[in-house]
């Protein structure tokens, strides 16, 4: 019996050693593809642990550089944690440990961000990955100027998972991407994000050849070429007492930027067009005019109000007239089609925003 006890006990460990010899290959392994896309990953030290049943990579003081960035940019956070079950190495879960700066190669960070518990999860091979998750409790990004902190984002938790449903890594793969938002605000980056929102929006990218190593600039520069098309397939976003239902598609022109209509249900509009100001959007922008004739064609007289008395009110009466009245979650709802133009956002007739160049 102590014979056998001590075989068992040699071979567990030689079974642990391939298995850990194994992770780390498969570690190497998606440091070298993220490096054939221009982020260049590194640890000041690392060591292996976790016998017997884990493996366990600890990477202190880790960094990336991001050279397909332009400007490149260099990350770098206080290490991360890396294991993988010895019976499931394709699996690797990553734990993060805060704070994150962003900055400029060689220079003062710019960007900092910190969190509760921050993970991320890869499954598949180098060679074939098949699905990617990052999740983050209580993250907060500030940006540093002047010696002054601005807050970018807040959030109680941020969730993103991507996965392949259809074709290979190789051959014309469809991805699936579902963002989760909890309690999320970001003053800085558009007035209607300036208050805690939860969303739940899941999109599918087509018209990739591929998915090899390079960065995401180039890959939707190559969905556009494609004539490919970003569908949003299920939107849920809920601030306050306004929640907004909805779906459609979208395309990329030849400037980088979205085009496309969703088609969005909302409830509780007013309080939503009080939270961007829109009396003042509406007022200072050149669309007054057509939104203005727009709601005379609906009501003679009421593109004058909206003019002379620009309040939330006025046009959500207005936007209410033009869409097609219901209910959505006991509520009552109107359904209108959400625009974009060449990266300009318009729910009806209001332009509401502008979204990034992709490319």
């Amino acid at each position: 019996m102590l014979v056998l006890f001590v075989a068992l006990i040699g071979g567990w460990s030689w079974f642990w050693h391939y298995a850990a010899g194994k992770a780390e290959a498969a570690i190497s392994g998606w440091r070298a593809r993220e490096a054939k896309a221009g982020r260049i990953y590194s640890c000041g030290s690392q060591s292996i642990g976790g016998y017997p049943f884990r493996i366990e990579v600890d990477c202190n003081k880790a960094a990336a550089l991001f050279r397909s960035n332009q400007p490149p940019v260099e990350i770098k956070t206080a290490g991360m944690l890396i294991a993988a079950q010895v019976y499931q190495p394709d699996l690797l879960i990553t734990e993060f440990q805060g704070p994150l700066t962003i900055a400029d190669p060689g220079k003062a960070p710019t960007i900092v961000a910190n969190w509760k518990l921050g993970q991320s999860s890869v499954r598949g091979t180098p060679t074939a990955p098949q699905r990617v998750s990052l999740v983050f409790d209580s993250p907060e990004v500030d940006r540093l100027s002047g010696g002054k902190r601005e807050t970018l984002l807040q959030a109680k938790r941020v969730e993103v998972h991507g996965r392949i449903v259809e074709g290979s890594v190789t051959n014309h793969p469809v991805i699936e991407i579902v963002t989760r938002l909890q309690r999320a605000a970001a003053p800085t980056v558009h007035p209607a994000a300036a208050h805690p929102l939860d969303a739940d929006i899941t999109a599918v990218l087509r018209g990739l050849d591929d998915f090899s190593p390079k960065p995401w600039s180039a890959r939707f520069r190559e969905i556009q070429v494609a004539g490919g098309r970003i569908d949003i397939t299920q939107a849920r976003v809920r601030q306050g007492d306004t929640i907004a239902v909805g779906s459609g598609s979208l395309s990329l022109n030849a400037n980088g930027r979205l085009d496309g209509q969703l088609r969005v249900t909302v409830a509780g509009l007013e309080p939503f067009l009080a939270s961007i100001n829109v009396e003042q959007a509406v007022q200072t922008s050149p669309d007054m005019d057509k939104v203005a004739g727009a709601l005379d064609r609906i009501l003679p007289g009421l593109g004058g109000v909206a003019r002379q008395q620009a309040t939330s009110s006025n046009f959500s009466l207005g936007i209410n007239l033009l869409g097609e009245q219901t209910v959505l979650e006991g509520k009552r709802a109107v359904t209108l089609p959400l625009r974009i133009d060449d990266g300009a956002v318009f729910l009806g007739p209001i332009r509401i925003g502008n979204t990034p160049a992709l490319f």
